[in-house]
């Protein structure tokens, strides 16, 4: 019996840090799983893909005009005489910055304007929450093509992405406060108070931290309307300009010959779809193991 009570007392219980709980749950969403594993592969493909490729995407002489996919040019080849794989790999790329740009000026702005104003409600929360207002009844696409076609010496990925940026993080500051209003009632705000914690420790110790499902939520969300918006912006000639491109301008470029060339205008178009798509199954994966609610991952 003393062996068994001696064997009992060591046996030790193993937390699960946070981290590895979220890892856990990520893990068991299926589609969120192999999304990842696309979206790594559209990633290397992106930026490793043209350093070891050997054909660049700008003009070649010795690349054919208009030839169909072969071993030599996978993807085809343009009028231009530009090989069509290293054009999709660049135009990726492009839009891939455009994206992680966006988000990250997105999510920056409005999680902490959402957390601020969440925070202290009052006159100022109305004051901020009516220039949220402001910004979202403004149309979206006609302003930031306003802003693109105002910036001079031709418009770039970075240019886009800031337009883009600055105007697109009205939708995550309103679910931040959302969150934050509830979260702000919680008993270990009031033991942070208690304690002397500034404002703006809570704010972004404790309030955004804990806000970080709808945060990451909001951020694969925006990365998909950067690259659609993008593309919206290159249909009406005001997204990244040549001799660079994107996979929404060669989108553009191409509709004329969906049925006459077709390699030109469905390999981007596949890429296009296949980023925007993985991108939302990671979110809500994400989603799913980040939400407290969630204790599968829980033994």
């Amino acid at each position: 019996m003393s062996e068994r009570l001696l064997e009992a007392e060591q046996i030790t219980t193993q937390e699960r840090s946070m981290f590895n709980l979220v890892i856990t749950r990520f893990r068991r969403h299926r589609m969120a799983m192999i999304s990842l594993g696309v979206f790594v592969l559209l990633v290397l493909f992106s930026f490793v893909g043209p350093l070891v490729w050997k054909w660049p995407h700008t003009m070649v002489r010795e690349i054919p005009s208009l030839s169909p996919p072969t071993l030599d040019h996978p993807f085809g080849t343009t009028r231009a005489g530009q090989d069509n794989f290293a054009m999709v790999m660049r135009g990726s790329q492009q839009s891939l910055k455009v994206a992680f740009t966006v988000a990250i000026l997105s999510v920056g702005i409005g999680s902490a304007w959402g957390a601020i104003a969440g925070f202290y409600r009052g006159w100022i929360d109305a004051i901020m929450m009516r220039f949220v207002d402001i910004i979202f009844v403004l149309p979206f696409l006609a302003v930031a093509a306003a802003l693109a076609g105002a910036v001079d010496g031709g418009v770039g990925w970075f240019e886009i992405a800031l337009v883009l940026g600055l105007l697109g993080w009205v939708g995550t500051a309103r679910v931040v406060r959302g969150q934050v209003l509830s979260i702000r009632e919680q008993e270990y705000i009031e033991a942070a108070r208690a304690a002397g914690a500034s404002d703006t420790r809570i704010i972004f110790r404790h309030l955004v931290p804990n806000a970080t499902s709808v945060i990451i939520v909001a951020a694969t969300l925006e990365m998909a309307v950067a690259i659609l918006s993008e593309s919206a912006l290159s249909f009406i000639g005001l997204g990244i300009q040549s001799p660079d491109t994107s996979l929404g301008s060669q989108v553009s470029d191409s509709v004329g010959a969906a049925f006459t060339r077709p390699w030109l205008f469905y390999f981007p178009g596949v890429f296009l779809i296949l980023i925007c798509l993985t991108i939302n199954f990671i979110g809500d994966g994400l989603r799913d193991a980040l939400d407290p609610r969630q204790t599968g991952g829980r033994k």
